[in-house]
């Protein structure tokens, strides 16, 4: 481990408003003894008093937009229902912010980057539209699927469509469902360490240097996580300021709670003299497999990746309101747009929250950016985006990627105090302040309560459930995994395969409507510490998971930790790295279940209602591949047995099949009614609840 002092001469200023707001609010909370209720209402009081006297000043925008490929009509030509054809527009956009605007000065590193003759910050990114030809067509609003690692989820998710990043073949439109609600799609960059190519979404920002034009130098730290037995090199995100080995240090563990084995430095170097990757020596040794190497180094030219949030800000503004940008180039939206929805699934959710956090919801005039987040997977995190030598990429799981600053209080939307900290604060405060709130829906599924600490979104630091902020509903997909998958993979038993995708759809719906009429949508439908359906994952019988002949239960699961980054981590600077452990004040749970090992809480799809197998969020990963460890982003389905002969032959606890379900008839009266009830609720869509009924009636299930 290496602490390389950060070059920044003078009190970095990304974060000075909300430190000195915070700082206020936090030592009156402490001084006077009132309830935490209390203490958030005089917090977000004086909050209010303190951005109202900040000027702002409009100096962010879209200065041009460059449209190089028109398709017209695409999708070959299908016309979606009353909304007609739809065309694909592909092309750039050039943007640029006032690096002394108090909106962007929470930019990591911004004050660092290089300016043109107005004093701008530019940048620059991709640009994708899908919309009907005929917009007066369309229902008027922005479906803006905010690209995950620079790949398309939107179409996939809610279009059960399996389309790479360029959909323009009639099967690339899965259902159409988008395009039958009359949506328009729009994806851009806004990670800046995404790799060009496949069609990936990215965005070009500048390198940050120091005054006087040098690079700027500090500590990086690469996990690479070997699930494989032919990885021969570890990719490093920034060049290495020096090839002098003795200045990083190259680790290897199997489990994150195992110490790490220092690997000497005549076992490893640099790949070239660009510094850009590492490899084992001799040439030609592989990285282990199921192991944990860990290296960390001294990097330089940090990109200003922060810019992202700009960008996407500036972009969303500019196709709402925009007539064309500086150069008259006609904004391809202008007129047509009456609200603007963000979707997320998983990464991009993260980088919402801390979109919202930071301030990024309201634009350069003060108007909300997005009018509602479908948010999907984020749990309770943000990410590793508003920081020097950033990695936007890494995400935190049991197993892997903890050393990275990703999950820190404020966990939750809510305004509340942490005593950890001493910080009251809420992801939504920023927001509240301005009126710039979106509509938000937080939606996850069970894995996020096993790796991504979810709980944390809905419970304050001590563990109790919070009340839903009026913005804000809360949603969880009973039993189903991050990711789905068929078969085993790196994992023990096989993998989850339930996707959201049908629920997916009628929050959507029910977004909308909540938004543009104020209609409320369906209720929170979550865990709750409150009736006794979240609770700690020891011991299992406190859990309800039942004892499965050939499955290990170990309620093994990720920590509500904290970490020392280093003393100018609030700035965006982390200078200590791995960082220091502190503990695991934070406490987390995980959804109670039934006899079944199926979840009890939230939305319950037909196949966890009406079960013919237990699916869970968690999977553990095969004992070649750091085995007792959690599986990821993936969960299990563990088969009932087919008859009482069979479960008891093998001590199964679970009902057989045939023991549930008498006839085919009963299992697909079970299965419509379920699925019924999910509709009532406001969870299924008529065209799914057929698809549910017309697929039981399909299957061999008791005949």
């Amino acid at each position: 481990m290496f602490n390389i002092k950060a070059q920044c001469e003078r009190p970095c200023p990304q974060r000075r408003q909300r430190d000195f707001v915070l700082l206020t609010l936090s030592a009156l909370s402490l001084t006077i003894d009132l309830s935490r209720t209390v203490r958030a209402v005089i917090t977000l009081c004086l909050a209010i008093a303190v951005f109202v006297a900040v000027p702002m000043v409009a100096a962010a925008r879209i200065t041009r937009i460059q449209i190089t490929r028109v398709v017209s009509p695409t999708f070959e030509g299908t016309s979606f229902g009353s909304v007609g054809q739809y065309e694909k527009l592909v092309g750039r956009a050039f943007g640029e912010v006032d690096p002394t605007d108090p909106r962007n000065a929470v930019i990591a590193d911004i004050e660092f980057a290089p300016k043109n003759a107005r004093g701008m910050v530019e940048y620059s990114t991709d640009v994708y539209i899908l919309k009907p030809v005929d917009t007066s067509k369309g229902n008027h609003r922005v479906f803006f699927d905010v690209n995950n690692r620079g790949d398309i989820r939107a179409v996939r998710l809610f279009n059960d469509s399996t389309t790479g990043n360029d959909p323009t073949t009639a099967a690339d439109a899965g259902n159409g469902f988008l395009m039958l609600q009359g949506y328009t799609i729009v994806l851009s960059g806004w990670d800046a360490t995404v790799t060009p190519g496949g069609g990936r979404y990215t965005i070009t920002v500048p390198v940050a240097k120091n005054p006087d034009g040098s690079s700027i130098v500090g500590p990086a730290l690469e996990e690479f996580v070997i699930d494989n037995a032919t990885s021969m090199t570890g990719a490093l995100t920034y060049p290495a300021a020096t090839l002098d080995k003795f200045q990083a240090s190259l680790t290897m563990r199997v489990h994150y709670t195992d110490p790490p084995v220092p690997v000497p430095a005549t076992d490893w170097g640099y790949v070239s003299s660009v510094g850009r990757a590492i490899r084992l020596l001799p040439v030609g040794t592989p990285f282990q497999q199921g192991r944990l190497y860990e290296f960390t180094y001294p990097a330089k030219d940090p990109l200003v990746v922060g810019l992202g949030f700009a960008a996407l800000r500036d972009l969303t503004a500019f196709l709402h309101h925009a007539a064309t940008d500086d150069e008259g180039t006609l904004n391809p939206l202008a007129g047509d747009v009456r609200h603007v929805y963000s979707f997320g699934s998983s990464q991009p959710t993260r980088f919402i929250h801390d979109f919202l956090y930071l301030g990024f919801n309201e634009d350069e005039f003060g108007r909300p950016v997005f009018d509602g987040n479908l948010n999907w997977i984020g749990g309770a995190s943000g990410g590793f985006f508003n920081y020097r030598f950033a990695q936007p990429a890494r995400t935190h799981r049991q197993h892997i990627n903890r050393w990275y600053p990703e999950r820190q209080f404020p966990f939750a939307n809510q305004m509340i105090f942490d005593p950890i900290t001493g910080k009251t604060d809420g992801r939504i405060a920023r927001c509240l302040v301005t009126s710039t709130c979106p509509k938000i829906f937080e939606v996850n599924s069970e894995n996020e309560y096993w790796v991504k600490g979810g709980s944390l979104l809905h419970t304050d630091t001590l563990g109790n459930d919070l009340v839903d902020p009026p913005n804000v509903r809360f949603y969880f997909l009973a039993g189903l995994p991050h990711a789905g998958g068929i078969g085993r993979g790196i994992c023990a038993q096989l993998r989850n395969p339930l996707l959201p995708n049908p629920v997916l759809r009628a929050l959507l719906v029910a977004l909308d409507v909540f938004v543009s009429s104020g209609m409320e949508p369906p209720a929170s439908s979550l865990p709750r510490r409150t009736d006794g359906t979240l609770v700690t994952s020891l011991p299992q019988m406190l859990v309800g998971f039942p004892n499965i002949p050939g499955v290990t239960y170990n309620g093994l699961m990720s920590t509500g930790d904290l970490f020392n980054f280093g003393p100018s981590y609030d700035d965006g600077i982390v200078t200590l790295l791995p960082p220091l452990f502190l503990g695991s004040p934070y406490p987390v749970f995980v959804p109670k279940t039934d006899a079944d090992g199926n979840d009890i809480a939230g939305i319950r799809l037909p196949d966890i209602a009406v079960p013919l197998a237990t699916y869970s969020g968690w999977n553990l990963r095969a004992s070649a591949f750091a085995g007792d460890d959690l599986c990821d982003a993936f969960g299990q389905k563990i088969d009932f047995a087919q008859t009482l002969a069979e479960r008891l032959a093998t001590g199964d606890t679970r009902l057989s099949i045939k023991e549930r379900y008498r006839n085919h008839g009963q299992y697909v009266s079970a299965v419509a009614e379920a699925a019924s009830r999910l509709h009532q609720q406001g969870f299924l869509l008529d065209e799914d609840v057929q698809a549910y009924i017309e697929a039981a009636a399909e299957s061999s299930i008791g005949k």
